[in-house]
């Protein structure tokens, strides 16, 4: 079994482990979830995962909550807990957005919620286009200067957004964003490469990405089609677009590659994501322990440069 391994945050001296552990809508759906979030919680702090990843609106506060339980028995000093700000959490107008009032307001439901005094990183959800770019910097800049964050980020923002907001920053002697969380996989790749990290790695702006097994498509879990209760297809989501014939058959043809390799198919697309230097942690999510053992190996598993033009020849098909 490999050990985790740590990378910077972009340029900043904060340490994320490679594998992350997210909540999204996982943790929260079903109000007896406690348990099962203890215990992969604990599974993944014991496979040496530091970096735990919230958002106010994941189940509306709930994950934050389960998840916050969960982390209340770890020394706070080992964890780096994130969480985001952004979408509506009321039908109040204010209730929304980066305008200064909601990102101040928001970081203590946060707080109370996750049951800690301060969080390592508050993203920025969305970009706001609502709000001046100058108010969004200094409200987390205020975050930070409070002492209720230590560092802040984006999320899903477009390159030009993320340097503008790097600019204004460091012209103004404000705590500009180290992070930003884009949704990144094997399938779901041409926003990350050729916007995003053109940018964001020479800026020294660090990646965390999002859904990196695409919903568990990259895990081989529909090699034999589409299994009832399996959540891309039990609703209608964001992922459905990419459930296709042609993408299931890539992720079989990518299953001698693992099997040489002596790892699993989740292990080789989280693999494959970290070979990105500009890359510093991948955020998975699970709903049962196995899950997040098996992705925690995925840490230190470095591909050779054969490895990935097998890969390569499969996923440009």
């Amino acid at each position: 079994m490999s050990r985790m391994e740590y990378r910077n945050l972009g340029r900043s001296g904060l340490k994320v482990s490679e594998v992350a552990l997210g909540g999204w809508e996982t943790y929260g759906i079903n109000q007896d979830a406690s348990a099962m979030v203890r215990e992969i919680v604990t599974a993944a702090y014991e496979g040496g995962v530091n970096f735990f990843d919230q958002a106010d609106i994941y189940a509306k506060g709930r994950s934050e909550e389960l998840m916050g339980a969960a982390l209340k028995e770890f020394p706070r000093h080992t964890l780096v807990i994130s969480s985001k700000v952004y979408w509506p959490m009321s039908d109040d107008v204010n209730d929304r957005g980066l305008s200064r009032k909601h990102v101040l307001h928001s970081i203590d439901g946060s707080l109370k919620r996750l049951g800690t005094d301060h969080l390592d990183i508050y993203f920025a959800h969305r970009y706001d286009p609502d709000v001046p770019m100058e108010e969004i910097v200094m409200a987390f800049d205020q975050v930070i200067r409070d002492g209720k964050a230590l560092y802040w980020g984006t999320s899903m923002w477009p390159a030009a957004r993320i340097a503008q907001a790097v600019e204004f920053a460091k012209a103004n002697g404000l705590h500009a964003p180290v992070t930003e969380q884009p949704e990144y996989s094997m399938i779901r790749r041409d926003r990350v490469e050729g916007e995003i990290l053109p940018y964001t790695e020479e800026a020294g702006v660090g990646l965390v990405v999002w859904s990196p097994l695409a919903m568990g498509l990259l895990t081989g879990k529909y090699d034999a089609g589409k299994p009832e209760g399996a959540r891309l297809t039990e609703k209608e989501n964001w992922g459905k677009n990419f459930l296709t014939e042609e993408n299931i058959q890539k992720v079989r043809d990518l299953k001698p590659i693992a099997d040489d390799l002596g790892i699993t198919r989740a292990q080789l697309a989280l693999a494959w994501i970290l070979r990105q230097k500009g890359v510093s942690s991948v955020i998975t999510g699970a709903t049962k322990v196995q899950q997040i053992e098996d992705t925690v190996k995925a840490a230190g598993v470095r591909l050779s440069s054969d490895a990935v033009e097998q890969i390569e020849s499969i996923l440009k098909r």
